[in-house]
């Protein structure tokens, strides 16, 4: 798991990299649009951060279902997803008027809780007792 999390988080930051000092070129490959290519890179940030914590998230996930606690996942999953980032997005989208970025804000604290709820899971869970069954 810990090499899986770090090989992830590198490939992670590799293509956060090249978004963050390329998005302006990246954006250019779809149009020509000036506006567009601006409102692309003033969403960028939110890919970034969105990008590091969904390989994060990936990781603890498939830990998850190989260590068989799918149940204890799917209910981590709904909790923090429909709870809290679906809320916070609703909320900061339309009624803050944030739209897209209101949106992609709530998807990033949604994504956050469940990382965080999956990390948790996996550090209280007694190892050496699943390794002897």
């Amino acid at each position: 798991m810990a090499v899986s999390l770090k090989l992830s988080i590198l490939l992670a930051l590799t293509v956060v990299v090249a978004l963050a000092f390329g998005h302006n070129i990246w954006a250019a490959f779809f149009t020509n649009t000036a506006s567009i290519i601006n409102q692309f890179a003033s969403i960028t940030p939110f890919l970034l951060i969105s990008i590091t914590i969904d390989s994060f998230q990936g990781i603890l996930s498939g830990v998850a279902r190989g260590s068989g606690w799918q149940v204890l996942a799917a209910w981590a999953n709904l909790g923090t997803f429909y709870l809290i980032g679906m809320p916070v997005a609703g909320l900061l989208a339309f009624k803050f008027n944030l739209y897209a970025k209101g949106l992609w804000i709530g998807l990033i604290c949604g994504l956050s809780c469940q990382a965080g709820a999956l990390l948790l899971i996996t550090l209280c869970r007694k190892w050496t007792k699943i390794e002897l069954s």
